[in-house]
């Protein structure tokens, strides 16, 4: 989707990727076929271009920051993913400046996490610092007899995974802002979109987000200074609790371009992949504004109980509704729930956006070709 972007702008594109098959290929002028963590490819890559970017922060921090030391330019930085890749330094690095997000302790051993049980009362989330996405990672433990088994299952067989505990947030929704940042520090905000979660997964995204304009302007106050203490340089997501009390916390940050802002394709403006390139070329930043009042997207995600080549069913729904677009991310296998694409639509109310989801969302479906379900 950024390769789409920057081809109206003559930009080409070397594809760093391990599948010989994998969507941006086609699409790239370059492909290097190598690991997210293959020095050696990550090099071939830097020595053919003029500057680096990423849409995966599990990716060598290190190995970037050697390369920038040696002049590569790479954005987002490799300050700002170091510190993002651990969730403790992370937030550890905002609270030490000033930002809200829920309390957390780090949890070395499971005496650590009775105590962290204490402080921080019961529903109680543990989380691996590290690599976690989607959910993964992740373990809610309910009370203190939950305790050992999140513990064990989270560390795993190796025990080298760190691990940090965090407060339970009783929400009353959950919100993104997509925030960018450019040259000369000029920060840019789309409108706080509101999510919905499913097993941990993205399900839809509605913008703007239905929430007051007190809650508005804390969570863009919050995204604005997210992104200048991070010194991001791109897109930057800042995904958020707005708790029961009107308060706004982060929740999760993401140094690149997201999928609750995948809706921008169609519905903003300018779109978060032109806004990414804008941002990471020292290009003015582009205008944020809706095009039509209220815009909604759905993941769709792999169905069946088979892998396979992806059959995409509901497409003639999709282009008989007003004001929707559908994607087909064209990934050769499709896995349950795995991201296969996403419907965005774009309309003149709220209820007019969520109701033509609702009747999308049971009718598009992407499936193994064998399987037909």
């Amino acid at each position: 989707m950024m390769i789409l972007e920057g081809k109206k702008m003559g930009i080409q594109f070397a594809v760093l990727d391990p599948d010989p098959q994998a969507p941006a290929v086609s699409l790239g002028d370059t492909h290097v076929m190598g690991d997210y963590h293959n020095r050696e490819k990550i090099r071939e890559l830097a020595d053919i271009s003029d500057v680096l970017t990423y849409e995966f922060e599990h990716i060598d921090g290190a190995f970037l920051k050697d390369l920038e030391e040696e002049g590569m330019v790479i954005y987002p930085s490799s300050r700002s993913l170091l510190i993002i890749q651990d969730k403790f330094r992370q937030n550890r690095y905002l609270k030490e400046k000033g930002l809200h997000l829920p309390r957390f302790l780090k949890v070395d051993s499971l005496q650590d996490l009775k105590e962290a049980g204490e402080k921080l009362g019961y529903p109680m989330m543990l989380k691996a610092t590290t690599g976690g996405y989607d959910g993964k990672g992740n373990a809610l433990i309910l009370d203190p007899d939950g305790r050992e088994g999140a513990f064990f299952d989270l560390k795993g067989e190796k025990d080298t995974l760190e691990l940090m505990a965090e407060e339970y947030i009783q929400y009353h929704k959950e919100i993104s802002v997509i925030a960018a940042r450019g040259d000369g520090g000029a920060i840019a905000l789309y409108p706080p979109s509101e999510n919905q979660h499913e097993d941990s997964i993205l399900k839809r995204t509605v913008v703007p987000a239905d929430v007051s304009s007190e809650v508005q302007a804390k969570a863009e106050a919050l995204a604005k200074d997210t992104i200048e203490v991070l010194e991001g340089m791109g897109v930057f997501t800042i995904e958020m609790f707005v708790t029961l009390e009107g308060e706004v916390l982060i929740n999760e940050i993401a140094p690149r371009v997201h999928n609750s802002g995948h809706y921008t394709i169609e519905a903003s403006e300018t779109s978060q992949f032109e806004q990414h390139l804008r941002a990471i070329l020292a290009l003015p930043l582009g205008d944020t504004s809706l095009k039509r009042p209220y815009a909604g997207m759905i993941n769709l995600l792999g169905r069946g109980k088979k892998n396979g080549s992806p059959e995409v069913l509901g497409v003639q729904e999709v282009l008989e509704t007003k004001g929707a677009h559908l994607h087909f991310y064209e990934k050769k296998a499709v896995k349950f729930g795995r991201k296969m694409g996403h419907i965005t639509v774009t309309g003149d109310s709220r209820e007019a956006v969520n109701n033509s989801l609702d009747d999308l969302e049971g009718q598009v479906l992407i499936v193994p070709d064998q399987a037909h379900e």
